[in-house]
C-alpha cells in the first residue's frame, strides 16, 4: 500500500435514509398544518355556520398552537429522558392519527356543534404532536451530525418538510383544476387530510429503523439529575432562550406570512385567481426546497451569521413592497413567493444546527421544545387570524408592517448571536 493511498482522506458519505427518516416526522407535520391553512376556504362553512365561519376555523387553527408549548415541554421532557427515537415515533401517530379523524369527521349540518368540538380536539392532539416534533427531530439531526457538516444534515429538515408543502400545494393546484368549488366544499378537501394518514404510515416505519443517538446515551443520566428543568433554562440559559425566541418569531412570522396566511388572503381579499395562487406557491415551494443544501453547506462553509443577518435584513427593507403586488395575475405572485420564500432559506437551512446548538443535550429537547414552540404559539398560531381580521377592517397592509418590525428585531437579536460555525455540542 502506497503512503497516499494511506494518507487519503475518507469521503464522507451522507446517511441519507437516516436523515429522511428523521425528517419526514416534521414533513407530515407541516403537511397537515399547511392543508388546513389553504384549504380552509373550502370547508371552513362545513363546521361553523354563518358569515364568521372563516373566521371561526382560524381561530381553531390559532387556538390549537396554544397547545404546542405543552407538547414541546412534556414530549422534549420525554425526549431527554427515554431518548430521541420513541419521542419521535409517538409524534408521528399522534399526528397522523388527528389528520384521518378529521379527514372522516361529520359536519355542523349533520351533527351540530359536535362537528367543530371534534376538529378542535384533532387539532389538539396535532398541536401537541408538532410542539414534540420540531424540538426532537432537531436534536436528533444537530446530534447525529459532524461539527463541520451540522448545517448540511440540517438542510434535509426543511428540505423533506419544503417538499411536503409542495405536495401540499401541488395537490391544492390540481383539485382546484380538476374540480370545482362545490365539489371541493362536499367532499374535495378531506382528500388531503386522508393522504395525510397514508404518509404518517410511511414515516412510522422510516422511523422504526433509526438508532438512537450517541450524545443522548452518554447525557441521559444527566437529564435525570436535573429538577426543575423549564426553570433551569431559564436560570442557566437565559441569553440562549432569549435568542431562540427572536430568531424564531421572525421565522414564525415568515412560514405563516407564505405558506399559510397570503393564500385565503390573496384569494379573498385581494381577488386573485386560486389555481395562479395555488401554481405560483408550487413553483416557489421547489425553488425553496432547491436551495435547502446548497444553503446548509454555504452555512458550513462561511458561518451561520452572516446568512440569518442577510435574511432578516432582507425581510424587514422588503417584505411591504412585495405584499403589493400580491393580487390577480400569476406574474406579481410568483415574484412574491420566489423572493419571499428565497430568502427564507437562509434560516430554515440551517435551523435545526442552530437551535441544537444553543443548548446542553440534557436540556436540548425541552429547551428548543418549549420556548420556540411558545413563540410559535404566539406568532404563528395568530397569523391567519391577524391577517383576516385586518383584511375585513381595510387596513391589510398593516400585516406586512408588523412582519417588518419582527424582522427589524430579529436583525438586532441576531447581531449578539454567537457564531457556532463548527463548535462542538454542548
Amino acid at each position: 500500500m502506497t503512503e497516499s493511498n494511506v494518507n487519503a482522506p475518507v469521503q464522507h458519505r451522507l446517511p441519507v435514509r437516516k436523515l429522511f427518516a428523521a425528517s419526514v416526522g416534521n414533513a407530515l407535520e407541516w403537511f397537515d398544518w399547511t392543508i388546513y391553512a389553504t384549504f380552509s376556504i373550502y370547508f371552513a362553512s362545513a363546521f361553523f355556520p354563518g358569515e364568521l365561519a372563516q373566521i371561526n376555523t382560524f381561530a381553531t387553527y390559532a387556538l390549537a398552537f396554544f397547545f404546542r408549548p405543552l407538547g414541546g415541554m412534556l414530549i422534549g421532557r420525554f425526549a431527554d429522558l427515554r431518548g430521541r427515537k420513541p419521542a419521535m415515533i409517538f409524534t408521528i401517530v399522534l399526528m397522523a392519527g388527528g389528520s384521518i379523524v378529521i379527514g372522516v369527521l361529520p359536519t355542523y349540518a349533520q351533527v351540530g356543534w359536535l362537528a367543530p368540538i371534534l376538529l378542535l380536539l384533532a387539532r389538539v392532539a396535532q398541536g401537541l404532536s408538532l410542539g414534540g416534533e420540531v424540538s426532537n427531530a432537531s436534536a436528533y439531526l444537530g446530534e447525529i451530525a459532524p461539527k463541520e457538516r451540522r448545517g448540511r444534515y440540517s438542510s434535509f429538515f426543511y428540505i423533506s418538510t419544503g417538499s411536503a408543502v409542495l405536495l401540499a400545494s401541488v395537490l391544492g393546484f390540481t383539485l382546484a383544476r380538476t374540480m370545482d368549488e362545490a365539489q371541493l366544499e362536499a367532499w374535495g378537501w378531506r382528500i388531503p387530510f386522508l393522504l395525510g394518514g397514508v404518509l404518517g404510515l410511511v414515516g412510522l416505519w422510516l422511523r422504526s429503523s433509526l438508532d438512537e443517538t450517541e450524545q443522548f446515551k452518554d447525557n441521559k443520566a444527566a437529564a435525570r439529575r436535573v429538577s426543575r428543568p423549564l426553570l433551569t433554562t431559564l436560570r442557566n440559559h437565559p441569553k440562549a432562550v432569549g435568542q431562540l425566541v427572536g430568531f424564531t418569531m421572525l421565522s414564525t412570522l415568515c412560514y405563516y406570512t407564505f405558506f399559510s396566511a397570503l393564500t385565503p388572503f390573496a384569494v379573498n381579499t385581494r381577488e386573485a385567481d386560486d389555481v395562479d395562487v395555488f401554481l405560483a406557491l408550487s413553483i416557489a415551494t421547489a425553488l425553496f426546497v432547491a436551495l435547502q443544501y446548497p444553503m446548509g453547506m454555504l452555512s458550513d462553509r462561511f458561518g451561520r451569521k452572516p446568512q440569518l443577518l442577510v435574511w432578516s435584513a432582507a425581510t424587514a427593507i422588503l417584505i411591504v413592497p412585495l405584499s403589493t403586488l400580491v393580487g390577480p395575475g400569476l406574474g406579481g405572485l410568483l415574484v412574491v413567493f420566489c423572493v419571499g420564500l428565497g430568502l427564507y432559506t437562509a434560516m430554515t437551512s440551517i435551523a435545526p444546527a442552530i437551535m441544537s446548538e444553543l443548548f446542553p443535550t440534557s436540556l436540548r429537547g425541552l429547551g428548543i421544545g418549549a420556548w420556540y414552540n411558545l413563540t410559535v404559539a404566539v406568532f404563528g398560531g395568530t397569523a391567519p387570524l391577524v391577517i383576516t381580521a385586518l383584511s375585513d377592517a381595510g387596513a391589510s397592509t398593516v400585516f406586512f408592517w408588523y412582519v417588518a418590525a419582527g424582522a427589524a428585531i430579529a436583525f438586532f437579536v441576531i447581531l449578539r448571536l454567537p457564531e457556532t460555525n463548527r463548535s462542538e455540542l454542548r
